[in-house]
Order: C-alpha cells, then structure tokens, then sequence
C-alpha cells in the first residue's frame, strides 16, 4: 500500500513540478527568428523522466495535465497543441527507453521532435496546410531544444532519482 501512495504522492509532485516549469517558460519573451508559439519544452523534463521511470501511464497523465493547465491558461488551440504533442512526444520517448539504449540527448531531440510533429498536424488541421512552411523551422528548433533538454535531463537525473526513491522505498 505505501508504494502506491507513495506513486501518486510522486505523481503529484512531478505534476507540480511540469505546471510551474510551464508556467515558467511562458514567462520567456518569444525570441527573435523562431516560428510563433516555439518553446524550449523545460516542462517536457518531467515526462521524459516519467517515461523511464513511472512508465507510460504516468507520461501520458502527466502530458494530459499539462494539456489542460495550456487549455485553461491559454486557451483551446494551445490546450489542444499542447495534448497532442506532449500525448505524441510521452509515447516515443517511453518506447525509445523501453525498446532501445537511447542516449538521454536522442531521447530529448526526438522527444521534441515528436512534440513539433504533432503540433503541426494539429496547426494543419485547425488552419491548412500553409503552416507546413513551418516544418524545417521546427525541426532546426525541434534539434536544439531536444539537445537542450537531454542535457538538462542529464543533469537533473540524480536529485529525481533521490526523489523517486524517497517516495517509493
């Protein structure tokens, strides 16, 4: 019984910690040369840890929250972006860990390459096919926050692994 409430007090936290990082990085003004709406993706750190560690279910949980926390700040375009991609993005990611000895930086670069992939479909759907004029854009971007976060990740790996094992042990 202690693992499982311990899962979801972990959960919790690792929700928190995705909304507040969200939250943060809506905060950074746009940068100059970037398409519109392009993010870093700091708030995906806590699903690619999610997805190696808790599994698949709480990777999508995680990704479904931070869906609605877009939906309720910034509304149903960005909400629905922001779903799809994280829902897209969570699932290579745990089958990248699961199926392969991916590096944490390949993991990160396709993590966020799956996240743009799917942003654009939802951007094509709810606009028209114009928006693939973004495709080499995101994927240049898509590149360098992928890099960015797999470091990041790297970095922060130990303290969430402390974590982790202070909650499940």
């Amino acid at each position: 019984m202690k693992e499982k409430s311990g899962k979801a007090a972990l959960l919790g936290l690792l929700a928190a910690l995705a909304l507040c990082l969200s939250f943060l990085e809506n905060l950074i003004p746009p940068l100059p040369l970037l398409p519109p709406g392009a993010k870093l993706g700091l708030s995906n750190l806590v699903s690619m840890y999610a997805a190696g560690s808790l599994g698949l279910p709480a990777a999508l949980f995680l990704a479904a929250i931070k869906g609605g926390f877009a939906f309720l700040t910034r509304g149903v375009t960005a909400g629905c972006m922001s779903l799809s991609g994280g829902l897209l993005s969570s699932f290579v990611m745990w089958f990248l860990l699961k199926k392969t000895k991916t590096s944490l930086l390949l993991l990160g670069v396709c993590g966020a390459l799956a996240h743009n992939l799917a942003q654009l479909c939802v951007a094509w759907f709810l606009t028209s096919s114009a928006v693939a004029f973004y495709a080499p854009f995101l994927l240049l971007f898509g590149l360098g926050a992928g890099i960015l976060t797999g470091l990041v990740l790297k970095l922060t790996l130990p303290v969430l692994v402390r974590l982790e094992r202070y909650f499940l042990s």
